[in-house]
């Protein structure tokens, strides 16, 4: 299995900050799964592409009339 670039990871702070969400929310996010992001030891880490795709896709669920 390829070993993936890991340039793009954050922290649960710099995707609350991207997001305009708390830690503590993304924290809640992302345990029960409805944003990407994985543990490491007590550490929650994200890719920062998963997290811009999921706000797009979010984004084409959403049209104005």
């Amino acid at each position: 299995m390829p070993v993936k670039d890991n340039s793009n990871l954050v922290t649960a702070k710099e995707v609350g900050q991207y997001l305009k969400l708390t830690d503590s929310t993304i924290y809640k996010l992302a345990s029960t799964g409805e944003i990407p992001g994985f543990r490491v030891g007590k550490s929650w880490r994200f890719d920062m592409d998963d997290i811009i795709r999921m706000v797009d896709r979010l984004k084409k669920g959403y049209t104005c009339n």
